[in-house]
């Protein structure tokens, strides 16, 4: 149904029946499902849109007005999109930036990605807050076909997502430095375009796919392997963690985010869903080498058990609102990880240097033959 102003009203219904009227935009579809999680950033919506750590998810923004300053060529994070759908309280009806392309409307329909808008996302945000991230319906359909479909919706819990959003052919991207001797093989498992673009910064990128074997990394003569952010649940990637298990204390190691939780079931830790996530720019993370906050750019539904750490790994960095493991080394394996971004790519750039720590650890390495 139209309202007055030509606009298409729908509804956004989450599995435990409560119901949200407002507006649809971006691609048409009867019904969209999926996980809604809340994101805290206040600009950066175009990256956080094109972030494949978002497959299965709906993004609801809490800021109020999203699309201002439009999108452009340069700030996709990957080739598209493979998030489920976005919701928002305000959807700008016109942007204003000389680097503006298009408005946001224009590459939600581009891209395929339906959203709603004039949702209270205040209350919509309390509600996850409290009772954690949940299976979501939105549409133009009837009350109760969106609720069956939200309650039909698995979410992420037990779902392998990376498979939807690896690279289907390995590509390669040339160091920044042609000087740089360094060669970095990088396990996608959803990997943002900026993190590629940090670790060119420090040697030659050889991107592979996430079902990549130990063997065949090994055999392309890397100095260090990175093991990539990615979507889901880290349960349901077990040749990922047998890969890592294979090349452990054979090169060394650097992880983010999913990366980071593969990584902890590689070395026997286990891993937990976090009641609504971390989703944002804005994240206090507290440096255990340096006693100082960090602060971060985030986005994760999961995460390593501190507790279930085997006695070989160190914790490095812990979330200060939560306690949540953000990051821990095993030194004798030359590898380490944080559950953070340090690209950043919405966000500060306070923790970057750990590209620099890792091509330092490549250089170790390399030093000792």
């Amino acid at each position: 149904m139209r309202n007055p102003q030509g606009r298409v009203e729908g509804q956004l219904v989450l599995a435990d029946g409560s119901v949200f009227e407002g507006d649809l935009i971006g691609a048409y579809v009867p019904i969209a499902t999926g996980e809604v999680v809340f994101n805290t950033v206040l600009s950066g919506y175009q990256e956080v849109i094109t972030d494949p750590s978002y497959a299965g998810q709906i993004i609801t923004f809490t800021y109020p007005h999203i699309g201002n300053y439009g999108v452009n060529a340069t700030d996709f994070e990957s080739v598209g999109t493979f998030c489920r759908g976005i919701v928002v309280r305000d959807l700008a009806r016109r942007h204003s930036n000389f680097r503006a392309h298009a408005d946001l409307g224009a590459m939600l329909h581009q891209h395929g990605v339906p959203g709603i808008a004039g949702i209270d996302t205040r209350r919509l945000t309390r509600l996850i807050r409290d009772q954690g991230a949940i299976p979501g319906a939105f549409g133009s359909a009837p009350y109760d076909e969106l609720l069956a479909a939200a309650q039909a919706e698995p979410g992420t819990d037990g779902v392998d997502l990376v498979r939807t959003v690896t690279t289907p052919v390995g590509y390669s991207v040339a160091a920044a430095d042609p000087g740089t001797r360094r060669r970095i093989v990088a396990l996608d498992f959803g990997m943002k375009r900026n993190i590629t673009l940090s670790l060119a910064n420090h040697g030659h990128v050889d991107v592979v796919r996430a079902d990549t074997g130990a063997a065949d990394i090994l055999a392309m003569g890397a100095d260090g392997v990175f093991l990539s952010n990615g979507p889901g649940d880290p349960k349901m990637v077990p040749v990922a963690v047998e890969t890592i298990q294979g090349l452990l204390g054979a090169i060394p190691i650097f992880g983010i985010c999913l990366g980071h939780q593969l990584l902890g079931r590689a070395i026997g830790a286990d891993t937990v869903k976090l009641p609504f996530g971390h989703h944002g720019g804005n994240h206090p993370v507290k440096n255990l080498h340096t006693e100082r906050i960090e602060i971060t750019s985030q986005n994760h539904n999961f995460a390593v058990d501190a507790s279930s750490l085997p006695s070989n790994a160190k914790m490095t960095h812990i979330n200060v609102n939560d306690g949540v493991c953000e990051g821990f080394e095993v030194a004798s394996e030359q590898a380490f990880s944080v559950q953070h971004h340090p690209e950043a790519n919405p966000g500060p750039h306070d923790a970057n240097y750990l590209f620099a720590q890792f091509a330092e650890l490549m250089d170790d390495r390399k030093a000792v033959g």
